[in-house]
């Protein structure tokens, strides 16, 4: 089995909880990705479709043995849509996701659920208690849509940065991956 990571819109692939990860999963193969913007050493991301193409071209060498992927933030709400891509999905053993952007801070009517009933896979999610992007009971109330397995970790008084949690998230994708 293989992983592959994405980091969220205003960070790269040296995020040190993207780093810690890797070093948790391994001797498992990690990858950890850039979109396009970043590479082009833009700041503000691409478009959705540009972005799905990104994780589906990263993916695509990498598929053979079984694949989770995910991400933070951005990053893995994109790996889930292309997973929950309702007229191509991408095949997925299973989704990392750390600091999932339920909604834009203060804006709860504009989620970004509509995929989730197709997420046919096991889910991993870790958000901080404090999320303004999604409070455990929003997170909850939503993932329950997910038709495959949900496991949520929560870093009790952490917001969607989860700063100095960066061991601790390593710990517990580490542990989910390696028991799917």
């Amino acid at each position: 089995m293989r992983l592959l990571l994405f980091p969220g819109s205003g960070s790269s692939s040296s995020h040190p909880s993207l780093v810690a990860i890797e070093q948790a999963v391994a001797p498992m193969r990690c990858v950890r990705a850039d979109f396009p913007y970043r590479l082009a050493g833009r700041r503000a991301p691409d478009r959705p479709p540009v972005l799905l193409q990104a994780v589906r071209d990263a993916a695509k060498p990498l598929r053979r043995g079984g694949l989770v992927l995910g991400g933070r933030s951005m990053g893995g709400r994109i790996c889930s849509l292309a997973v929950g891509d309702a007229e191509d999905p991408l095949p997925a053993k299973g989704l990392v996701l750390v600091c999932y952007p339920l909604h834009p801070p203060g804006k709860p009517e504009s989620l970004r659920v509509e995929h989730f009933p197709r997420l046919d896979v096991p889910c991993l999610f870790v958000s901080g208690t404090r999320d303004a992007f999604g409070t455990p009971d929003e997170l909850t109330h939503w993932t329950s849509t997910i038709p495959g397995p949900v496991t949520h970790e929560w870093l009790e008084g952490k917001t969607h940065e989860l700063r100095g949690a960066d061991r601790r998230i390593g710990e517990i994708v580490g542990a989910w991956v390696k028991a799917l």
